[in-house]
């Protein structure tokens, strides 16, 4: 049943991102902020745990997750370091995905032969 729930949350919310991008002149780039920005403001707002809670992975993976993650390393570290860790936080809580993207991008660029878009 956790497949179920994951599909369904995630797949909500890419026909929801889908729809704003076809309905909107707003560029992919634009959406993608707008993702995570509005994830760190529902986690926040504590909306977005009980999703999460809810759908786990089809909640937790895309953008909205991202910006979540974001929050919730921002809230830890000022916590624990004060006001400093509104700008430490963010990178703390972040690192090791963002490290897994960049090294797994590095890896595939080597595996597949990269091009460049004409």
């Amino acid at each position: 049943m956790d497949y179920v729930k994951a599909f369904l949350v995630g797949g909500l919310i890419c026909a929801l991102v889908q729809i704003l991008l076809d309905r909107t002149k707003l560029m992919p780039g634009r959406v993608m902020v707008l993702l995570v920005c509005s994830g760190a403001v529902l986690g926040f707002l504590n909306i977005y745990q009980p999703i999460v809670s809810f759908a786990k992975a089809g909640a937790s993976v895309p953008l909205l997750g991202f910006g979540n993650l974001l929050w919730k390393g921002v809230k830890e570290a000022v916590r624990k370091d004060g006001l400093i860790g509104i700008f430490t936080g963010g990178f703390t809580a972040s690192a090791a995905g963002i490290s897994a993207a960049l090294v797994f991008g590095y890896l595939g660029s080597l595996v597949f032969e990269p091009k460049m878009k004409k």
